[in-house]
């Protein structure tokens, strides 16, 4: 069923086979006769490495229990853009980390003025 819908698919359009998929939008790709998985190990080095975040210390939480944060935090001031880019890409993390999901939305909360504690 698949070789005759290529088919109908190259008839139709001028295409050419490039075997099995591997990377596509920063998802890695990996078919095998168990299923297909997807994982972002490379987005995620390109990530820590562009906000100089490669050397860190891992951690097995993405937040401490019981944190807490607001609006109205005293600290320094960040790069609001900066703040954004950076929540902008651990959002696109979501997609094969949904673990990262609660944490995000909730530093997501403060783009309009991201403080140091944020």
């Amino acid at each position: 069923m698949l070789q005759e819908f290529k088919t109908i698919m190259q008839k139709e359009f001028e295409m050419s086979d490039m075997g099995l998929m591997k990377y596509f939008l920063c998802l890695e790709v990996h078919q095998s006769k168990q299923g297909i998985f997807i994982c972002q190990h490379k987005y995620v080095a390109y990530i820590l490495k562009q906000f100089r975040m490669d050397k860190s210390k891992a951690s097995k939480t993405p937040i401490t229990i019981g944190t807490k944060m607001s609006k109205h935090d005293n600290g320094p001031v960040v790069d609001s853009t900066l703040y954004k880019r950076m929540v902008g890409s651990l959002m696109y993390l979501n997609a094969t980390r949904p673990d990262l999901m609660y944490v995000v939305s909730f530093i997501s909360r403060f783009m309009e003025s991201p403080k140091d504690s944020h």
